[in-house]
């Protein structure tokens, strides 16, 4: 039998909860038995070894400890691969993860795919030219999940390939809304750019018209002190903040709730979208980014201005009058969640790991078996 590929994903781990992480374990869960395909993670924040794993707990420090664990990790995980996939986003974040991973990955003489997630991409590629250069010159192939990217990427001259971010529908069970409550969920972490200020601002309007109202926030960041004095400013007594919550419990937040809302000022393809979709929940969010490739206004969910409260209140409050037609919507967005299934999103990385292989040749597989390590 062929030996099976070997492909090391340089991720975040379950540690650092967010869409990184999160997708990354999807994909491990789902490569897990394939006999032609061995997958493992490479994790960005490995936990140094005692007594540097103490400094982790210092703010100044952490950088630094776990620098010195990630590039052994790296020399000692790469060499076993024959693709190095390297999940991106943005800024100093580059420089930091997929940058190191870039450059170990050449020194060994493995093929790298870079997978760009970032909604800031427009933004970062005008910054210096330390990323426009890795991607155009030390890159394989580089994949992002969404068409909004791809064309940003193209935009600069560097060509990409799309691969959808993929999500659990086993997990989101769909459930038509009927009656359908002003139950509203946000799952978008407490970070400035995805503004849930402005969510606030849109439920105290929405409670105005209709005092049976109560908000769920799914996340945790840097912008919490902000955003609970912003709620207890507002007089909003019915927003309960739910705290960082598992992806193995994610899906009972969206059951629970009846109308899914966001309002990022910069996004890319967020994952909250299809897991809403999945789970009949109908969806208001701001126009943004990849946003609108995702969510036809109208017809897969309603899309307000960025930063428009009122906007935003006046869809959540149109919904909450019309049941059938939220439902409608919901039902239309549902049917769009075939491309983010394992199953077609797995072939996607199947060509695309065998593409970097084809295009650098298969005599320079490592013949070393990673369970030697």
């Amino acid at each position: 039998m062929p030996q099976p590929l070997r492909v090391a994903i340089v991720a975040a781990s379950l540690r650092i909860l967010g869409g990184h992480a999160v997708q990354a374990q999807r994909m491990l869960d789902g490569w897990r038995g394939d006999p032609h395909l061995e997958a493992w993670l490479v994790p960005i924040d490995p936990l140094p070894p005692p007594p540097l794993d103490r400094l982790r707990r210092v703010a100044v420090a952490r950088t630094l400890v776990t620098q010195l664990a990630y590039w052994p990790a790296l020399v000692r995980e790469l060499r076993h691969a024959d693709v190095v996939h390297v999940f991106s986003a943005a800024y100093t974040s580059f420089l930091l993860a997929p940058l190191p991973a870039v450059l170990v990955a050449r020194q060994l003489g493995r093929p790298v795919i870079l997978n760009y997630h970032s909604g800031e991409a427009p933004d970062h590629l005008r910054r210096p030219a330390v990323a426009r250069h890795v991607l155009r010159h030390a890159v394989d192939l580089t994949v992002v999940p969404s068409a909004f990217l791809r064309d940003v990427f193209t935009a600069f001259g560097i060509q990409a390939t799309v691969v959808p971010n993929t999500i659990d529908l086993a997990r989101c069970a769909y459930r038509a809304r009927e009656p359908l409550r002003p139950h509203l969920l946000c799952t978008r972490n407490f970070d400035r750019i995805y503004n849930v200020a402005c969510v606030l601002r849109a439920f105290a309007r929405v409670r105005g018209a209709r005092p049976d109202a109560r908000l769920t926030l799914v996340g945790a960041g840097p912008e919490e002190p902000a955003l609970r004095a912003l709620a207890a400013e507002l007089g909003l007594h019915d927003v309960t903040f739910a705290g960082r919550v598992p992806p193995s419990e994610i899906h009972r937040y969206y059951a629970d709730a009846d109308i899914y809302v966001q309002a990022p000022a910069i996004d890319n393809m967020p994952l909250s979208l299809p897991e809403a979709f999945a789970s009949g929940l109908p969806v208001v969010s701001t126009r943004v980014g990849g946003v609108p490739a995702m969510l036809t206004d109208g017809v897969h969910g309603l899309l307000a201005p960025a930063n428009d409260d009122a906007a935003i209140a006046g869809c959540v409050l149109r919904l909450l009058d019309s049941p059938a037609y939220a439902r409608m919507l919901a039902a239309a967005a549902r049917a769009t969640c075939i491309a983010y299934e394992w199953p077609a999103t797995r072939e996607l990385w199947r060509a695309a790991y065998e593409s970097v292989l084809t295009s650098r040749g298969r005599a320079g597989r490592p013949t070393s078996s990673r369970a030697s390590i």
